[in-house]
């Protein structure tokens, strides 16, 4: 649990974050005494106002659905702490256009339905038409558990809010958006599940051996918005874990949690990040989502995958799955309010119904040029040896990898050595799958074609280029027999090329450090042996010195005093297996 923030002070952050969202849609007010986003008055036709709310904490719920299409005001409580009856009251009487009535929609938690509740009998009495909406899509917690207090509302009720917001902006009554909004919350079922309570700001840091932390790689499912415990806890990765919750949504045989039989033609799947899964995270966890939909026999028509209601930076997600119905009005269907525009900075739907809807499946996969194979150069080389020299170098690569990544993890971002031995297993495997054929210039770009799919980052990009011109400096000294004299002459040029790419030269601690000196001493001497300890000094030689390029530059500190450059330490390797050095008879000994 992570108990840093930026705003430490948890009323400085309420107010500066309902702040934030007048400066990012400037179609919506805020009344900071009551904590009330609301749109502006406008000349826009009068429409059902929809209003909903709660404890602060869930952004972009609800602050940021305001916008023509969406909510026409939120209340803002406390962090995970219902707003108060009077400020929901205010918000009805006097933030929000009421002439042709307003809906107020609400999460299943008691605190909010009293507090809303009460604030809606009031605009009652005073003599508005209105109209109150409770949610609860969540099934973490079954049958027996939820008792008389019935489902939680989680993130399913954003779903809510948009159709009905839809619905009123094409000027229906408040009786048929009421009826649409609650027929929509009664086909919803949701689940979530988080790695990690949320610690709120301002308050004391819990114990981390309390029974109510997490464990290491321990996953609570069925986990609420406010830390609340869901249905139990377990080990096991997310194919399980997404098992386990769509199983919780659909199996009809399971009576405690059998809410909804998700049985229409068209489902609309929501996955919500709870405010701490990364982007990159969040896709993986989508895809495995709709992968396993398919065994349930659903494809849904709508995929929306994003941050639509947070426990703060909770570090989980939740599924959400729609069920489809006719909506019994004359009108618009679910799928076309789904689809609606709306101008609320918190909704994140961008395709548009025809795009959905069109169903492309076209992709491109014609040849390109590269498949075309390479020329045969003439420029010949033992097969065999070739072959065992390559290996033997990517396996001293491979096997070096964990003192390539701890230094890097000092002086870069720790992933140099992962990046190393993931092209020389991608190369070792295109090896044994496809034999050398002995022309040095059509095995080197047979090469290259798997380390530009393999490797990425700068990195990469440098290696790739180095072999592209490695190939070309081949050919250019084709036909005849590859010896050490012509590989030294071809990897000159290979540098030459390369340096006009990057400024890097020996001395500014790279990986070009430990590869000048193979090239110039194989050069001279024409013995691989050589050069290969020519480049294993020279990157021992790089521990002391300063970086001048690549991301050690940012990193600072001394730790550069203590370690070589991670790719130097890395080449050199590959040179020194390439030459058939064992690190026993080397005695290269270990940082």
């Amino acid at each position: 649990m992570s108990v840093k923030h930026f705003i430490n002070d948890p009323s400085l952050l309420v107010n500066s974050a309902l702040r934030s969202l007048t400066l990012t849609n400037p179609s919506v007010a805020l009344d900071a005494d009551n904590k009330i986003v609301y749109r502006r008055p406008s000349h826009a036709p009068s429409q059902v106002s929809i209003i909903s709310g709660g404890g602060s904490g869930h952004e972009p719920s609800f602050g940021a659905f305001v916008g023509s299409g969406l909510l026409s005001a939120a209340v803002a409580g406390t962090i995970f702490a219902s707003p108060s009856a009077e400020q929901v009251r205010k918000a009805i009487t006097g933030r929000v256009d009421a002439d042709k009535g307003v809906l107020v929609t609400v999460m299943n938690y008691t605190g909010d339905v009293l507090n809303f509740g009460m604030a809606v009998e009031k605009a009652k009495a005073a003599g508005l038409r209105v109209e109150m909406l409770v949610v609860g899509d969540d099934v973490g917690v079954g049958r027996e558990k939820g008792g008389k207090v019935g489902r939680r509302g989680i993130a399913g009720t954003v779903l809510v809010h948009k159709i009905a917001g839809a619905l009123a902006a094409q000027g229906a009554s408040l009786d048929q958006v009421y009826k649409v909004a609650r027929l929509t919350a009664d086909n919803l079922v949701s689940v979530g599940a988080s790695l990690e309570h949320v610690h709120v700001p301002g308050r004391a840091a819990p114990d981390p051996n309390s029974a109510e932390s997490l464990g290491a790689g321990e996953v609570e499912v069925g986990m609420g918005i406010h830390n609340e415990a869901g249905s139990g806890r377990a080990k096991v990765e997310l194919p399980e874990l997404v098992s386990t919750m769509l199983s919780q949504l659909l199996d009809k045989n399971d009576t405690d949690r059998a809410f909804l039989n998700v049985n229409s033609n068209e489902v609309v799947l929501l996955v919500n990040n709870l405010g701490g899964v990364s982007v990159l995270e969040l896709g993986g966890i989508t895809t495995e989502v709709v992968k396993q939909l398919g065994s349930w026999g659903i494809q849904p028509v709508r995929v929306l995958s994003g941050t639509y209601m947070t426990s703060l930076n909770g570090l989980g997600f939740s599924i959400t799955l729609l069920n489809v119905v006719n909506t019994d009005i004359g009108g618009p269907s679910m799928i076309q309010l789904l689809d609606y525009p709306c101008e609320a900075t918190g909704w994140s739907a961008p395709i548009a119904k025809t795009t959905w809807e069109a169903k492309n499946t076209a992709t491109r996969e014609d040849a390109t040029g590269s498949d075309g194979g390479t020329k045969p150069s003439g420029l010949k080389a033992d097969p065999a040896a070739f072959k065992d020299a390559l290996s033997s170098g990517l396996e001293a690569v491979i096997a070096v990898e964990p003192e390539v990544t701890k230094y890097d993890t000092v002086v870069g971002d720790g992933d140099c050595g992962i990046g190393l031995k993931r092209g020389a297993e991608a190369i070792l495997k295109h090896l044994k799958e496809k034999p050398t054929t002995g022309d040095v210039v059509v095995d080197v770009a047979q090469i290259v074609a798997v380390v530009e799919k393999e490797m990425d980052g700068t990195s990469g990009a440098l290696f790739a280029i180095f072999l592209n011109a490695l190939v070309h400096s081949l050919r250019v000294l084709a036909p005849g027999e590859a010896t050490p004299q012509v590989w030294a002459g071809a990897l000159k040029q290979s540098c030459d090329a390369l340096s006009r790419y990057t400024p890097a030269r020996p001395g500014d601690r790279t990986f070009i450090d430990a590869l000048y000196p193979f090239v110039e001493v194989l050069g001279k001497t024409g013995d691989v042996k050589k050069a290969a300890e020519a480049s294993k000094k020279a990157a021992e030689g790089t521990r002391g010195m300063p970086a001048s390029l690549g991301r050690a530059v940012y990193v600072g500190g001394t730790g550069f005093e203590q370690v070589p450059d991670p790719g130097a330490w890395g080449l050199a390797s590959f040179f020194l297996g390439l030459a058939g050095i064992t690190p026993e008879e080397d005695g290269w000994e270990t940082v």
